[in-house]
């Protein structure tokens, strides 16, 4: 399951420095605007301790992460909507993500040139969600003149398009977000499907100076910011980009030993990384082996088939039942022996809803036998 979040924000806010931090790679972050012209995409690693505590024990030949696209979309400028700064370029780009993460400049620093010459981040911040506005605000305007037709033949699926979009519409003009409009559950899909910029899920991070990492609060840039994020009812991080550009360099043990002498647990990578699953509704479940220990993304509410076809379409096609066990459970007994014995292994239908921290074996039928299968493919 491949999905993206792209990073966005104004030119110089220090989104390529953050970019470098995630993927560990090494773009181009220059002190001017327009530095990123293409998207840099990077895949990181999801680390998840409990995936680490299952391979200690099955003493796999390898072992697996989850992983999480990140694409460095170049910066946005005000008039992005009307082909400014390359705007038509970089819109596209992020309509292609399923999330975006918006950095937002709380530092002051003259070194570093802003491209309006000040550190203003609610202003910052309103300006890039008016350009997605006024983006999808276009897309509406194209879409109403092409329902016009189906109208007058009195299409129902046309009317509940129509309904959608004069609602997206108002909520539009009144500069709402249109994740921020309140929609059904058959509407929030239709309009899904629709792909507008605004209603993407938005994870705001405040790129705040390296001696506030342990204290953000102590930054009253952050302090504005997280407020004003918070009434719109949207998730923030504070990190600083600079540090967790350093942090990307060192190993495990020169890591820890870094974070500890700045007094914070785990790095704001770490927690954007979580924000980023709960913002997505993501969750791990878990395949078990001697040969293989890996992580698999699902969806949640996702079903036992549906996780099945994450590690391959033929799995869900031919689900017969899934052993499931819970990660809980299983660091408890430390055997699948024992949890037998427990009663803690089930043996799981079609209907089963998969829950974070499951491991699964899948049972299917594939050329008429019944596989067991831990997520090894069949040749």
């Amino acid at each position: 399951m491949s999905l993206t979040a792209g990073i966005v924000g104004l030119p110089n806010v220090g989104k390529s420095t953050l970019f470098n931090a995630i993927t560990n790679s090494r773009v181009e972050a220059a002190n001017y605007p327009f530095a990123t012209i293409q998207p840099n995409v990077g895949v990181v690693e999801v680390k998840d301790e409990r995936l680490k505590n299952l391979s200690q024990i099955f003493e796999p030949e390898r072992t697996i992460y989850t992983t999480f696209e990140f694409r460095d979309i170049a910066g946005l400028v005000k008039g992005a909507s009307n082909g400014e700064g390359l705007g038509n370029q970089f819109l596209a780009n992020i309509r292609d993500v399923d999330a975006i993460c918006h950095v937002v400049r709380c530092f002051e620093d003259n070194d570093i040139q802003h491209v309006y010459e000040r550190v203003d981040p609610i202003d910052d911040l309103n300006i890039i969600n008016m350009e997605l506005i006024l983006a999808d605000l276009a897309s509406v305007e194209n879409r109403l003149p092409k329902l016009e037709k189906r109208l007058k033949a009195k299409d129902s699926e046309a009317q509940k398009e129509y309904k959608i979009l004069q609602a997206i519409n108002e909520g539009l003009k009144a500069f709402k977000l249109i994740s921020q409009l309140d929609f059904t559950d058959e509407e929030k899909e239709l309009v899904k499907q629709m792909q507008f910029l605004t209603s993407k899920p938005v994870i705001y991070i405040a790129n705040i100076k390296e001696d506030e990492v342990n204290d953000p609060t102590s930054n009253p840039h952050f302090v504005k910011l997280k407020e004003y994020v918070a009434a719109q009812g949207a998730q923030i991080v504070a990190i600083s980009a600079k540090i967790e550009e350093e942090l990307s360099d060192l190993e495990k043990e020169e890591k820890n030993a870094f974070l500890n002498e700045l007094g914070i647990a785990n790095s704001g990578l770490d927690e954007l990384i979580l924000r980023a699953y709960e913002t997505l509704g993501l969750k791990t479940f878990f395949t078990v082996g001697k040969d293989e220990c890996r992580g698999w993304t699902l969806k949640e509410g996702m079903k036992a088939p549906q996780c099945a076809g994450v590690i391959h379409t033929d799995f869900e096609k031919g689900f017969i039942k899934a052993e499931v066990y819970s990660y809980e459970d299983f660091m408890q007994y430390q055997s699948e022996a024992k949890l037998k014995e427990a009663g803690k292994l089930r043996l799981e239908g079609k209907e089963y809803v998969a829950q974070d921290g499951d491991i699964m074996h899948f049972r299917f039928n594939v050329w008429g036998s019944l596989l067991p299968v831990a997520g090894v493919l069949i040749p």
